[in-house]
């Protein structure tokens, strides 16, 4: 258990909106660079193989095929070199760390998109909407067993 105090100040700062993605996501993660006394923003876009930690120390790693080599990036959440983080697919996956996807490459590294979901586009906090109802599973009848 935290000490209330810490908590208090590792909630200063904590940057609100920033976890609208989960494992298998394939985002875009815009990254602030220095150099010199300029500054720009690089895009690093790639699937979201791992998540970890928490509060002001939570982590993301974002994979990427460069050619036929494999770039993974770990980024802090709360970092203020971050400027935003943009879902562009959601994926389906059944596993909490994705570190299969190292050994894959090219098409391999594919990861199932979630159907029925639709980004909203609210600027920076792009949460999922469903679009439309799935319906249960129904029984089926049961037929009575012929017997020959």
């Amino acid at each position: 258990m935290k000490n209330a105090i810490l908590t208090l100040v590792e909630n200063a700062h904590v940057t609100k909106g920033r976890d609208i993605f989960r494992i298998g996501d394939t985002v875009d993660v815009h990254v602030k660079i220095v150099e010199g006394e300029k500054e720009r923003i690089q895009i690093f876009t790639g699937t979201v193989i791992a998540k970890g930690n928490q509060g002001v120390n939570a982590a993301f790693t974002v994979r990427r095929l460069v050619g036929a080599q494999g770039v993974e990036r770990t980024f802090p959440l709360h970092s203020p070199n971050l400027d935003k983080i943009e879902v562009r697919r959601r994926g389906r996956v059944r596993r909490s760390k994705l570190y299969y996807l190292r050994d894959r490459i090219g098409k391999a590294t594919r990861v199932t998109e979630k159907r029925g979901l639709a980004l909203a586009s609210s600027g920076d906090a792009a949460e999922p909407q469903q679009e439309e109802a799935v319906k249960p599973r129904q029984a089926a009848a049961k037929s009575p067993k012929k017997e020959g």
